[in-house]
């Protein structure tokens, strides 16, 4: 059946972007438009394009399923007419002394695979091109710095999430609310710990994430990421000096603004800066440095743990230190060459593209190519405000889609039950017959461990890929945590404890290696630059509900994630966010952040049914059977892409 999304008027699919760019591989200076607002021709670019219109809507589906094409946007453009376009391009946003720098580069992006043959690059420029291809590590002296601050970034976040953890076994008592649910109000009691700990995770997505377009427009990406830096610097120091619970409830709502405004900003920094072909491992180290936060966290809670009432009030507070060096060093970082591009500023965008790659071809090559796909763009969604783009996260069938996936895959990372661990893993230790000061010893090492094996993504989410890696570690994870509940069972204390705590760093590995790394590197990439705030902004405040929803549940130790039957929900809830990224999450691994709107073309129907047709028999075929010679007909085809 054929997908409706084709007869949307606001159809944002990169065939129509193909549309816009073959008007201009024709010389044609304006787009055709039949009066509703999008191309007259919509098609896919595929191998065999007369049997695909010769068919029937079903048998269309079925080959757009096997040949949809992944094609360079600057395919077939005449060579003459490329080069007139990069002279009209310089002329236009002032870069002349450029000109010839630009022109190289747009015969590059071109023809990435076949740099070695285009005569106007000098040996010196074949050079640089060679030694990015053998080296794709290397990197600037101005990139490495941004990596660094989105490192710093990152701690921060994760450091913000552990501070609560372990003065959640010291505020509850001085402000009264620690009351089991067997004593007279101990029901109101939980609820209102499980609100004072929840609240930063309902400010952060409904302030904090869908502040950062109107803020990431005006400031640009370094403001942004200063302004969360400096409420998270403030709102630890307002807590550790809280004296009721409702004060402390107040400024958590600010903390959470923090929080929201630089989860959904760093991210699509760290995107828009890094080269395609290490974007992945790059992105995630939001991830990767996160644990970095949550272990230094964990130490913090560990170091002051004997300092008497105020204890709670060290680990709280403690989570400004990394906020201060992010407010100081972010302005020394180069501002995102896409962002200056969104406002017309090309020659701050080449200045700062140029202080991003090894080289000057490579600085115009970028830059250039995605000044390309970032025309077509505008040309087919005009000038948007803030609450239309919004809509088009749900309406567009191309945002639609990458909305979609990226919200499954943020709702995969509550649906598996690390956010739980993650703020209640010293009161699951205690529950499970561990003392307080083992406890916070046994928290550390579930946070070294996510920092520790959140190392071999930074390897293998580039070559193995985003899904790949997400749908073979959610079945063991769910495995891992239902085997951690079943130990409740155990009555021996010190044998519970220490079997309790090895599946939970089981579960926790399997974890770093996942989802954990995935998730804000797939919804930073998967958007186009117009949508890129509020579409990371969605699938975060997606992740932040499902936070909420079970804080007022889990501090009580009566009804704790880690015994038999909340296990066995997060069990269940494992395979559900298994199921759901094996329907929706679609492979975004080393293409650039334009080409990912051909990916998200494809309809959903056909790319389910892709799933079922060609994947599930390949895969049966393939590590049932072990039929090593089994072919798996692609999805996609990346031609002139390489």
């Amino acid at each position: 059946m054929a997908d409706p999304d084709h007869n949307n008027k606001h159809n944002l699919s990169a065939a129509e972007k193909a549309h816009v760019i073959d008007d201009r591989r024709a010389s044609s200076p304006n787009i055709q438009d039949s009066g509703s607002g999008k191309p007259d021709s919509v098609t896919y670019h595929e191998h065999a394009p007369s049997a695909v219109v010769d068919s029937t809507p079903e048998d269309r589906d079925a080959q757009v399923a096997a040949r949809a094409t992944l094609q360079n946007a600057l395919h077939g453009i005449h060579k003459v007419q490329l080069l007139s376009e990069v002279d009209e391009f310089c002329t236009v946003h002032g870069l002349q002394d450029q000109q010839e720098t630009f022109r190289k580069g747009a015969l590059l992006a071109q023809r990435p695979g076949e740099w070695n043959d285009i005569e106007e690059l000098t040996d010196s420029d074949k050079a640089a091109i060679e030694y990015e291809h053998k080296h794709k590590w290397s990197m600037s002296k101005d990139l490495l710095w941004v990596v660094a601050v989105c490192a710093i970034g990152a701690a921060v976040q994760g450091w913000d999430q552990t501070g609560s953890n372990g003065a959640n076994l010291g505020f509850p008592q001085e402000f009264g609310i620690a009351r089991g649910l067997d004593e007279p109000g101990g029901a109101r009691d939980t609820w209102i710990l499980g609100l004072v700990n929840a609240i930063p995770y309902l400010s952060a997505p409904i302030i904090g994430c869908y502040s950062s377009d109107p803020l990431n427009n005006v400031f640009g990406r370094r403001g942004a990421i200063f302004i969360s830096a400096i409420i998270l610097i403030a709102t630890p120091i307002g807590m550790g000096f809280c004296k009721t619970w409702q004060q402390l409830l107040g400024v958590r709502v600010l903390f959470g603004v923090g929080i929201g405004l630089k989860g959904a900003t760093v991210p699509i920094f760290s995107a828009e800066v890094a080269p395609t072909v290490i974007r992945g491992a790059l992105v995630m180290g939001w991830q990767l440095w996160t644990t970095v936060g949550i272990v230094l966290g964990f130490a913090a809670n560990a170091i002051v743990r004997n300092s008497g009432d105020i204890t709670w009030r060290l680990q709280i507070g403690s989570s400004f230190i990394p906020a201060v060096p992010l407010a100081l060093l972010v302005y020394f970082c180069p501002e995102s060459p896409r962002w200056y591009m969104r406002k017309g500023r090309m020659v701050e965008a080449y200045a700062s593209m140029r202080k991003l790659r090894k080289h000057e071809v490579q600085a115009a090559r970028d830059l250039f190519y995605a000044y390309v796909q970032w025309q077509a763009e505008k040309k087919v969604i005009g000038d948007r405000s803030m609450w239309r783009r919004f809509s088009d996260l749900f309406t567009v069938p191309r945002i639609r889609r990458a909305t979609l996936a990226a919200s499954v895959l943020h709702a995969g990372q509550d649906l598996c039950g690390i956010n739980t661990i993650a703020f209640y893993s010293s009161t699951i230790f205690v529950d499970g017959g561990a003392s307080v000061e083992d406890a916070l010893y046994a928290s550390l090492g579930f946070g070294a461990l996510n920092f520790v094996f959140t190392w071999p993504a930074v390897f293998t989410i580039d070559t193995f890929g985003r899904r790949s890696l997400n749908l073979f570690f959610f079945p063991l994870m769910a495995v891992s945590l239902l085997a951690a509940g079943m130990a409740f069972y155990i009555e021996e204390q010190r044998i519970r404890t220490g079997i309790v705590a090895l599946f939970i760093y089981i579960y926790t590995i399997f974890y770093s290696i996942g989802e954990g790394p995935i998730i804000f590197t797939y919804s930073a990439e998967v958007f186009p630059l117009a949508h890129r705030e509020l579409g990371q902004a969605f699938p975060d405040w997606v992740v932040r509900v499902l936070s909420v929803s079970e804080r007022p549940t889990s501090p009580a130790g009566e009804i704790c994630v880690l015994n038999p039957r909340p296990s066995g929900f997060y069990t269940g809830t494992n395979m559900l966010a298994f199921v759901l990224a094996f329907l929706f999450m679609r492979e975004t691994k080393q293409l650039s952040l334009e080409e990912l709107d051909q990916v998200f073309s494809v309809p959903t129907s056909v790319f389910i049914n892709y799933q079922f047709k060609h994947w599930i028999p390949w895969a049966f075929k393939r590590y049932v059977l072990f039929q090593r010679h089994a072919k798996l007909e692609p999805l996609y085809h990346k031609e002139d892409i390489e």
